[in-house]
């Protein structure tokens, strides 16, 4: 057994075409708040987990993106290396923390970010 907390899935994030098409789309049918960063990011609370809009080309996973909160981000990413993960996008910084994106050996892109 593991003495570690475990990690949480803390948000789903969509990559989009339009980035405030399908933000206001979600908020209208669902009732989500919307928090826009910027021209190419938003992100929807209220659905129980928090949802975000990726509208920039450049940053989108292809398909929807799990984000897994971890106590540490460097520990972390040893796990992924060791278990056969490959990292696709070094650690950065975004507004609430640090992440990194990752394929597991699936073929799955995912997420592991820390709060700063």
């Amino acid at each position: 057994m593991q003495d570690r907390t475990p990690d949480q899935i803390t948000m789903v994030e969509f990559p989009s075409t339009s980035m405030p098409a399908t933000a206001e789309f979600l908020a209208t049918v669902c009732g989500w708040s919307p928090t826009v960063y910027g021209t190419s990011y938003t992100d929807l609370t209220g659905g129980g987990i928090e949802v975000g809009i990726q509208g920039d080309d450049d940053e989108q996973s292809p398909a929807p993106l799990m984000v897994i909160l971890v106590a540490d981000l460097a520990e972390a990413r040893g796990r992924v290396e060791a278990a056969g993960g490959v990292v696709t996008l070094e650690p950065f910084s975004f507004p609430g923390g640090r992440r990194f994106h990752f394929r597991e050996p699936g073929g799955n892109e995912m997420a592991m970010w820390v709060p700063e």
